[in-house]
């Protein structure tokens, strides 16, 4: 027995950290500022985290929008503090971090910008799956790797049910995302559908198909995510993402201290020192008391929404529809909505359910059942998708309802960033009055009203105006 036990092979576990980017998004609306940030940093250096993710998702636009700090800024002092760890983002493909597909030019300077400041892993999604959508930005970080010597293309698969989700599916996903030369892969499981056993069959699958490094991103939503997590590393997924306790659980990650406890004496034990984890804890609780005490923590996010596992809808989704519903004084359609978003989904070729085709599947729907004729009003979304505007999805679209809702237009099949000319010049051109680092370039390509509102409070800053004297008429400089 002894002889037996001594052949365990050790596989310790690795963990991203999400407490500076998606837990804060996902349970205090992205507010998180970096002075708040920065003294904890150095603790959480010497913790062992495979990687500590940090900046993309909505912290750009929040950044910018919300709490008046340059993101790019926010990073490299991120970058300064952590010396020993490597910082992640999270990046939408051909739409980087806003909303629409930008062209090549664009999507490359961006991945460029982001390793030179200071990121290492790039995580890359795309809301339909559609792997073309992806080619971009994983070319532009194996170039940077070259150029920087570092640099790591994650591609992130969205996570969904439906027919055409077979494990067949996620296989060939794999395979063919090793083919495209990425460094590694993420099942991303933004709605908290993915339940323990389907974890295990889902990860031996891939595991089977490709020698890339797995990792599991999922949410707490649901209730199970620390059990799905559970099971996944036992059957060899290789990273997991989790939020430090105060900051974790709702819709945020299982909490790291947690799982690093839940391994510890197996094979896959994390080594991490549980003391110096406490301290980081008790750095973040007042400041989540805080939050909940002002407001920007709602107890509501923090509990477990099992209408996820039983609709496998996103809770965001679902919170959404009620108050669209609400404004139409229509809760009593509630369940006409529920039944009509697989329907929807289906005619719009079965996507996963993720910023933004979750929205635009449920505002169809809710429309559909308000109008009382299906596809009787179109948003233009909704039409966008149907035209091939966001790519390929996993099945065709239906086309009685693509005849209906554009009849007649040209379809595009194919990659839609093929049709943009380069735009970086013109971009640039236009901004120019404002630009004080390349990077300003970039942060107007993404939100150019919101980027010259920053501009000009930037210059106040600089030039020490008196806000007071302001001109807060036309909403130049907060008061």
């Amino acid at each position: 027995m002894d002889n037996a036990e001594n052949k365990v092979v050790k596989k310790p576990i690795g963990i991203t950290e999400t407490v500076l980017r998606d837990a804060h998004q996902s349970l205090l609306a992205t507010r998180m500022p970096t002075e708040f940030m920065l003294p904890i940093v150095d603790k959480m250096d010497k913790v062992g985290y495979h990687s500590v993710e940090c900046w993309g998702g909505a912290t750009f636009d929040a950044s910018l929008r919300f709490l008046k700090e340059d993101p790019w800024e926010r990073l490299r002092k991120l970058r300064d503090g952590f010396k020993n760890t490597k910082l992640q983002m999270l990046f939408r493909g051909q739409n980087i971090l806003g909303y629409r597909h930008y062209a090549d030019d664009v999507v490359d300077q961006f991945v460029q910008k982001s390793i030179s400041n200071g990121i290492d892993i790039i995580r890359i999604f795309d809301c339909l799956n559609d792997l073309r959508n992806l080619q971009a930005a994983v070319d532009a970080t194996n170039k940077a790797k070259q150029q920087e010597g570092r640099g790591h293309a994650q591609i992130a698969l969205s996570y969904t049910l439906g027919d055409a989700y077979t494990l067949d599916y996620w296989t060939k996903m794999a395979k063919d995302i090793e083919n495209m030369g990425a460094d590694s892969i993420c099942i991303k499981d933004m709605a908290g559908l993915l339940v323990p056993y389907k974890a295990e069959e889902l990860v031996k699958a891939m595991k089977s198909a490709t020698k890339l490094p797995i990792q599991l991103h999922t949410h707490y939503t649901s209730g199970v995510g620390s059990m799905t997590y559970l099971k996944a590393v036992e059957a060899g997924v290789d990273v997991i993402d989790c939020a430090m306790s105060p900051l974790a659980l709702g819709t945020s990650q299982p909490a790291t201290e947690v799982m690093v406890e839940t391994f510890k004496g197996t094979p896959f034990d994390t080594g991490y020192d549980q003391n110096l984890l406490a301290e980081i804890a008790d750095y973040f609780r007042p400041y989540r008391d805080e939050c909940l005490a002002n407001g920007l923590l709602n107890p509501k996010v923090m509990g477990v929404d099992i209408k996820t596992l039983l609709y496998q809808v996103p809770g965001g989704m679902l919170s959404n529809m009620v108050s669209q519903l609400k404004e139409q004084n229509a809760e009593d359609k509630y369940y006409d909505v529920l039944k009509e978003i697989p329907e929807v989904r289906k005619d719009l070729g079965e996507p996963p359910l993720v910023t933004p085709s979750s929205q635009i599947v449920g505002t169809q729907a809710v429309f559909n059942v308000l109008m009382g004729e299906r596809y009787k009003m179109a948003t233009k979304e909704t039409k966008a998708v149907l035209r091939g505007e966001y790519g390929q999805t996993v099945k065709p679209f239906n086309k009685e309802v693509q005849d209906k809702v554009i009849p007649g237009e040209e379809i595009i099949t194919c990659r839609p960033a093929d049709l943009l000319p380069n735009e970086l010049d013109k971009i640039e051109a236009e901004m120019k009055e404002w630009k004080q680092q390349d990077e300003d370039v970039l942060s107007y390509a993404l939100f150019p009203q919101v980027a010259v509102d920053f501009f000009k409070y930037r210059l106040a800053q600089q030039e020490k105006v008196d806000l007071a004297q302001a001109d807060t008429k036309n909403g130049a400089y907060p008061v």
